[in-house]
């Protein structure tokens, strides 16, 4: 592209800044750049554009750049603040310096994927980890001949990622590729298999270590949960605990969401027998329960507690103002809804009185517990006086009302200053039957002095940090490619870029009205009977708005004969009306351009007519209709461009987009009907029609394998249906039921004599509309 090829003087920055020469760039580039604008600020657009010239240059062709264009901007709004580009770059330039550099482009490709499922930074950094030890173990060298050969199995294992974060956590997916590695590291053939899920060995130990209720499979049902029950529209951002052997995370929320692991197994109370001081013995709590409190003991908080200076208070003392709040906020829960208490009941441990020796160790933790279970638990057994009347001052505070964290605090420090011990300093520390996992860290409940002399904290909030003007233009739309080898869908393999179609000459359009006035009269004739009547009647009521006259009628003649009368003597009126969305998607690839055999006009032209009149006799029926064309340049340019809109007329807007109907490239119609569907989808109609315009089958000149890309249509139809739309297909190629049928069933049509289309196309309608 030259230097003044871009008209805004902010984009030829931006191109020049790239510094490549990439025609498959060239043709994207405003778009992609108009979804980074929309989420990264100044200086990440800067690093962006960097990594991707980094990205250019590495030697391995365009794919990689533009792949890394268009999903950088998805990552960023998945991780938000978290996404550190370094850290992403860091690990590609390791894979280009090793052998392992053709495992860049599928990192590239689901590393958007990947971070949608963990939403946070510190979870992606223990993915790359995984990754990166998967890569030196299996990366295999010669001795004597310095040859060093890829790891056979990390192309496959980053192409399957994405699924396997649906079924583990980040320790079941690191227990499973740790099996891999051991198992198959100098087996080259069968690491292919058990890396691309194609062994049953593969599949064996993904089973063993799927366990517990993942996160992924209950994000939007907690979303819902603390929207429905909590009014907290919060981020939820997941951590693993696989990783911190000496110090497990635990929960806790800041400003940029709430942290709840990845996985909760389901809890069941080991036996009293077992001393290990269990709640509610024998009630067994599942996973998304665990969630559920979780979660709401953080709502409880953020609702009812404050914060005080922490620089006044000892470790000690933090620690016992820390559990006596937490159990004011838990009986203000359970205040609202009773039912957390058996829940909060189960998870809370339960310490044995007497358990812990305070003569050889600190009793601290341990006597906290057992303080803490009383103050939720009305049916405690414990006999300890300083227990009982410590209980009772707190429950005199909250049938007063809500109570405050100052209050839990003073209460707190004089519970300390009565049962302090000093045996309580000693190093061994009793932990048995004190882990409380649902709550959180409480790091909400402190302020720290010197926080405040912290530069940052006097900085200018209108920082150098904002978003750079925006280009106007739509971002991109990714969608799934269905692959029939592995029977899986390859995430955000499509980048979908919608435009408003240009205009043409609206008298272009009245011309060819003119050209076929006599089929547009015998369509009127047609049309006028599918019109929707003001009202329908309906007889033969008992109730109803009138009396029907006949029927009433005849069945006094019955009566008066001696015979049962009817008693249906009324009838009702109902409006009868059409409730219809259809979208029309024109396929515009290069083959339109060709001519019908027997005539001048091209495939387009006929096609161009067809839909004139299609336009024209909707617009009379008033049914919602939609007309827009699809083409594509592999699978990081396909263009959606909108001809009319549901709501717009045919006015002459619409005619001189029509007029300007223009064919090329190639034809991925997967990606395109799912986008047409996304806007069908959203219509208010009884019954939602989708039709497909095409000349021949799904096709593009990245896709060898031409069952690819049929396979992938017939899955769209498929996901359609499950949404309610009814795909049919007008296809104007002789030899479409070769293919046809795999795609759309028995709903297609093959149109063998073109020049019949402007006739065909508005009849079929009216016949799949009636």
């Amino acid at each position: 592209m030259t230097e003044t090829a871009y008209q805004h003087p902010l984009m030829k920055a931006y191109w020049a800044q790239l510094d490549t020469r990439f025609k498959a760039v060239e043709d994207v580039f405003e778009d992609v750049m108009a979804e980074a604008l929309a989420v990264l600020s100044r200086d990440d657009i800067h690093h962006y554009l960097d990594a991707a010239r980094v990205i250019g240059k590495l030697g391995r062709g365009v794919e990689p750049m533009l792949v890394f264009l268009e999903e950088w901007p998805s990552v960023v709004k998945a991780l938000g603040e978290e996404a550190v580009l370094s850290e992403y770059m860091a690990f590609v330039m390791k894979m280009q310096k090793s052998p392992n550099g053709k495992a860049i482009l599928p990192f590239l490709e689901t590393m958007a994927p990947v971070a949608r499922k963990q939403h946070a930074r510190e979870q992606m950094r223990h993915y790359m980890e995984i990754a990166d030890d998967l890569m030196t173990r299996t990366t295999g060298s010669i001795h004597g001949h310095h040859t060093t050969f890829p790891s056979p199995g990390l192309p496959e294992f980053f192409r399957q990622a994405p699924f396997l974060f649906s079924q583990l956590s980040m320790g079941g997916l690191r227990n499973w590729v740790e099996y891999g590695i051991r198992n198959y590291r100098t087996h080259p053939e069968r690491q292919i298999d058990y890396f691309s899920l194609q062994s049953a060995d593969a599949r064996a130990v993904l089973q063993r270590e799927r366990h517990g209720v993942l996160f992924a499979d209950v994000e939007r049902r907690l979303d819902l949960y603390l929207r429905a029950l909590w009014q907290a529209p919060d981020q939820l951002v997941p951590y693993s605990t696989a990783f911190d052997e000496l110090r497990k995370p635990i929960p806790y929320y800041d400003k940029l969401g709430m942290r709840v692991p990845d996985v909760f197994d389901d809890f069941v109370p080991p036996s009293p027998a077992s001393g290990g001081g269990a709640g509610g013995e024998g009630t067994r709590v599942s996973g998304l329960d665990r969630y559920r409190a979780v979660l709401a003991h953080m709502v409880g908080h953020r609702r009812w507690s404050s914060s005080v200076v922490a620089d006044n208070y000892s470790p000690f003392q933090r620690m016992a103002v820390e559990f006596f709040e937490d159990c004011r906020i838990e009986n203000l829960l359970i205040r609202e809804y009773p039912g957390l208490r058996r829940i909060f009941l189960a998870l809370h441990p339960k310490p044995v009185e007497g358990a812990c020796d305070p003569e050889t160790t600190s009793c601290l933790r341990h006597r906290l517990t057992m303080m803490s279970r009383a103050l939720i638990d009305p049916d405690h057994s414990y006999t300890d006086p300083h227990l009982l009347e410590f209980a009772g001052r707190f429950h005199e505070l909250l049938t007063a009302g809500a109570s405050n964290l100052r209050e839990m605090a003073d209460l707190a420090l004089s519970y300390v200053a009565r049962t302090r011990r000093q045996s309580d300093q000693f190093a061994k520390v009793w932990f048995d039957g004190t882990v409380i996992d649902y709550r959180d860290d409480n790091r909400h409940l402190w302020q720290y002095i010197e926080d405040s002399d912290d530069e940052e904290f006097f900085d200018d909030p209108e920082k150098s940090n904002k978003k750079p003007a925006e280009v106007q233009s739509l971002p991109p739309r990714h969608y799934p490619e269905w692959d029939y080898h592995s029977q899986t869908y390859r995430p955000d393999w499509v980048s979908l870029y919608e435009h408003l179609h240009p205009k043409g000459s609206a008298s272009d359009i009245d011309r060819l009205l003119q050209k076929h006035d006599a089929l547009a009269k015998r369509l009127k004739r047609i049309l006028d009977l599918l019109k929707p009547q003001d009202k329908v009647r309906i007889r033969y009521q008992e109730e109803g708005s009138e009396l029907d006259l006949d029927v009433a009628i005849r069945s006094l003649i019955d009566f008066k004969g001696g015979a049962n009368p009817d008693p249906r003597i009324n009838m009702s009126h109902k409006t009868s009306g059409r409730n219809i969305a259809v979208s029309l998607l024109l396929d515009l690839s290069e083959s339109l351009n060709e001519k019908v055999a027997g005539s001048e006009q091209t495939i387009l032209e006929l096609s161009q007519e067809a839909v004139t009149l299609l336009a024209w006799a909707v617009e009379r029926l008033g049914d919602p209709f939609a007309i827009a064309g699809f083409h594509s340049n592999t699978r990081h340019d396909v263009r959606f461009m909108h001809i009319k809109g549901y709501s717009e007329r045919f006015t002459d807007e619409v005619k001189g987009r029509l007029a300007a109907m223009a064919a090329g490239w190639s034809t991925r119609m997967g990606a395109a009907m799912r986008h047409a569907a996304h806007y069908l989808e959203a219509r208010p109609a009884d019954k939602k029609l989708l039709l497909v315009l095409t000349d021949g089958q799904p096709a593009d000149v990245d896709s060898p394998d031409e069952r690819l890309l049929i396979e992938d249509a017939r899955r769209a139809v498929r996901e359609l249906d499950q949404k309610g739309i009814f795909s049919y297909c007008i296809n104007l190629d002789p030899k479409a039921d070769e293919y046809v049928s795999d795609i759309f069933g028995h709903q297609y049509t093959v149109v063998d004599n073109i020049q019949r289309l402007p006739e065909k196309l508005p009849e079929l309608f009216m016949a799949l509309t009636k």
